[in-house]
Formats: C-alpha cells, structure tokens, sequence
C-alpha cells in the first residue's frame, strides 16, 4: 500500500471518546419477565440516533468540524484513505481543529433502527467505480487522483456500507441537529448524498457556522417560484426542491463552499456515471447563484477550474487529499473561522 511520503510527526490529541445523539425508544405494551427473556413484551428499543466519534486538539481552534459522510459510507471513510494514507480526520486534527465525525441514523455504527429494511446483497461494486468517477470499469482515468494499486481498489469497495432501515430526512436531520446541539457552533462538513441534507439541517439548527460541501448530489433548495426546470440526464432526471422564501434566507447567514472534482462532461453523455454529475454540476451553479440573488456567501468550486485536476467524487481521500485540505482551510481563514 502507499504510505506517508514522509514519516508524519507524532500526532497528540487533547481528548477522544464517542457519543450517540437524538433517536426515538419503542416499548411493547406489558411487562418483561426474566424467566421468558425472548418474550418482547414490556421491552425496549432504543433506535434512529446518530454516533458521533471525536477528537480534541491540544490547544484547539475555536470551531469544531463536524464530518458527514455520503451514501454508501460511514463516518470511517474521514479516518485513512483506500492506499492508506491519513484521511480528513487526521489532516484537520494536526492543524488544531477539533474534529468530530458522524455515523448518520440507520448506517454504520448508528445502525439500531426501529424500521426495518432489507439489505441489498447484489453485486454493484462496478457500478459504484463509474459512478464515483475512478474511470470507465475496469480502467482508471488518465491522471486520476486514485492509487493505482490492486490493493486501494480492494480497500475502496470494502468501505462501501448499506443502510439498516429506510433513508428518512426527518430522521437523519434531526440525529445531525442533535449532535450540533451537544456539539455547539461547529463547521459543518458534507460529502455527496449528505450535501442537500445539510442545507436541511442548516436551515434548522443556528449551531451550523459555515458549510463545506464536497460534491452534493441532490436536494437542491430553492425559493418557492424559483425552481429551475428539471435537468434530464442518461442516469435520471435531476428536480431542485421548492422552500418557503424565509427558510431558504436562513442558507443566506452562513459562508457556503461548495467543491467539484474533475471528469464531468459539458455536454450530454450516455456514460451515466459522467452525465450523472453534469446536472449535478450544473444545478449547484444554479443553487449559487440564487443565494448571491439573496443576498448570501456562497462560492463553488470546479478544481480542474483552478488547475486542481484528476479528482473522483471522494477527494477528501484522493491522493491529494492534502491540497484539497488546503483549500478548505485558505476559505476558512478568508472567512474568519480558523
């Protein structure tokens, strides 16, 4: 596996622990008797919360990253890289930021969940690698920024982890809003599928202070009145999401940043894992620029754009994960939260 280019220095933290947040408690009606230990009356299920591991630098920043996953992840795809290098969490962490990272509702380490739903066991996995922007299956890129060592790929596929119940957004907002709630004032960080949860939740809860989104795919909120059209793509049609004017302002307060990474077509492709992020891409713009129309901070960012090239849909653990990093850090001191 690839390693550090160079030994890193000894990495000392403050404070580490774990938690979980927000869910609901089932209790069968009657009472529980211990000589009939199976029986379900009179007993409990405590479901739907979030977890959330953290790490606490020594003389820490002031505001706190709070790391949401994407779908088909877990909090654990923040900790290392495919090849093995140190993931997000680390990186931010040696740069004094307390680092929090989320397992969402029903995934992951937060997978006790009070509605069941069937695990899918059909293989995908080449599916996943078009998808994601590796390449076109079974080759890589030219230039991607993705080990092409055997071994990353199998690393890779082996982080892939399903959902225990059914994906609900009061469910997974509200286990977010919980965690911001023990948490406080916080940077909130999303990758994919989490992004449109996020505006959500940052609509919902103050604590949110600014938002780094890495590559939203969906859930795109806009005005009421002032919905783009749906954008048709060879993987599906793309709709924006209408809000009532007031809550859409509350996405106006806080500095928003949002990354795309490279491989995303101009122009129509019937390669679906392509043409999948060109409306993705091009609706995001869109999103931008109804906040600037509103009066708020919000800035996207095509990395091949600014010369940043061969990036998947995961550029938190590509090999340049560490550019990437900086990027994110020159906004939040441009910002004024570092």
């Amino acid at each position: 596996m690839t390693t550090q280019a160079s030994q890193p220095e000894p990495l000392t933290i403050q404070e580490q622990g774990s938690f979980a947040v927000g869910g609901t408690v089932i209790t069968n009606p009657g009472s529980f008797d211990p000589r009939h230990p199976t029986n379900p009356a009179g007993q409990s299920l405590h479901g739907d919360h979030a977890r959330v591991s953290y790490q606490l630098a020594v003389n820490p920043r002031p505001l706190p990253l709070l790391l949401w996953h994407g779908w088909w992840e877990d909090g654990s795809c923040w900790d290392t890289t495919p090849d093995g290098r140190e993931g997000f969490t680390s990186i931010f962490l040696r740069r004094r930021f307390p680092v929090y990272v989320l397992d969402q509702p029903r995934r992951g380490s937060a997978g006790k969940t009070t509605v069941a739903a069937p695990i899918a066991t059909t293989p995908n996995e080449q599916w996943f690698f078009n998808q994601f922007r590796l390449g076109l299956w079974p080759d890589l890129y030219p230039g991607v920024q993705f080990s092409h060592d055997p071994r990353a790929l199998e690393q890779f596929f082996r982080t892939m982890v399903p959902d225990t119940g059914p994906i609900d957004t009061d469910v997974l907002v509200d286990g977010v809003c919980a965690a911001l709630d023990r948490i406080g004032p916080a940077i909130l960080v999303t990758h994919s599928h989490a992004g449109g949860f996020g505006w959500l939740t940052q609509m919902k809860n103050p604590n949110v202070r600014a938002v780094v989104s890495l590559e939203p795919g969906s859930g795109f909120v806009f005005p009421e009145g002032e919905v783009p059209p749906a954008m048709p793509s060879s993987n599906g049609t793309l709709e924006g999401e209408a809000v009532p004017l007031e809550r859409f302002q509350v996405l106006t307060r806080v500095p928003i940043i949002v990354y795309y990474g490279d491989n995303i077509p101009a122009e129509p492709t019937d390669i679906a894992g392509r043409d999948n992020w060109r409306v993705r891409l091009k609706m995001a713009r869109l999103w931008v620029e109804a906040i600037h129309r509103h009066g708020g901070d919000a800035e996207l960012v095509s990395l091949p754009e600014i010369g940043i090239t061969g990036n998947t849909h995961f550029a938190f653990s590509d090999l340049n994960n560490v550019q990437i990093a900086d990027q994110i850090s020159a906004f939040l001191a441009k910002k004024g939260l570092d």
